[in-house]
């Protein structure tokens, strides 16, 4: 999950998380090649661009929420953004075949349960919301203040935190994440996704 600390110990120098698992252990859904080009190529390179960007800036020393949150619309917030999104979607998974629920628990689902009416809705209002985001982005499961649960469709980098809302679940319908293993079946890609979250790490994030 990514947490403060971890966000805090970047702010001098924004690094390539670690995948918590390794690059084939997300088969069939994600494969090695998708994980090779999308963490270790798409992923640095928002990395490397974001380290240039913000040197010599007021928002060298902030942390990657910040930075989102703050920066006016430009390529330090695509990049902030994307490093930030691509860290908590890479970090949601599990490795397929691993333990742990394969639907949300505890106070997650009774959340879901009070927004959605119950998990397969939630799963269906997500899919429509991805496959109905013209062009590239992310489509989240995020909480408001009040603890409530809402999904939020954002182009190109965005994220939920400038709304003011803690992001719990993504999916990432940039291309770049599924044509090697999906082409342009972009639903079929978010139904497989199901399969790999580990809702340990969602749930991990609610506030």
């Amino acid at each position: 999950m990514l947490t403060q600390k971890n966000i805090t110990s970047m702010r001098a120098a924004f690094t390539l998380p670690a995948l918590p698992y390794a690059p084939d252990a997300l088969e069939p859904v994600i494969s090695r090649e998708t994980m090779e080009l999308h963490h270790g190529k798409h992923l640095q390179a928002y990395v490397n661009t974001l380290n240039t960007l913000v040197k010599g800036t007021e928002y060298e020393m902030s942390n990657l929420e910040e930075i989102v949150c703050k920066a006016p619309a430009g390529p330090l917030f695509d990049n902030a953004g994307q490093v930030l999104n691509h860290t908590l979607y890479f970090e949601q998974f599990r490795p397929v075949g691993a333990d742990g629920p394969s639907v949300p628990e505890g106070l997650l689902a009774e959340a879901v349960r009070s927004a959605f009416g119950s998990f397969d809705l939630l799963k269906e209002k997500m899919g429509a919301a991805s496959t109905g985001l013209f062009g590239s982005g992310w489509v989240w499961l995020a909480q408001d203040v009040q603890g409530g649960l809402e999904i939020v469709r954002c182009p190109n980098g965005g994220n939920p935190v400038t709304q003011g809302l803690v992001p719990l679940l993504c999916f990432d319908v940039w291309e770049h994440a599924y044509y090697v293993d999906y082409r342009n079946r972009r639903a079929d890609h978010v139904a497989a996704l199901w399969q790999i979250v580990d809702w340990r790490v969602v749930a991990g994030r609610m506030r």
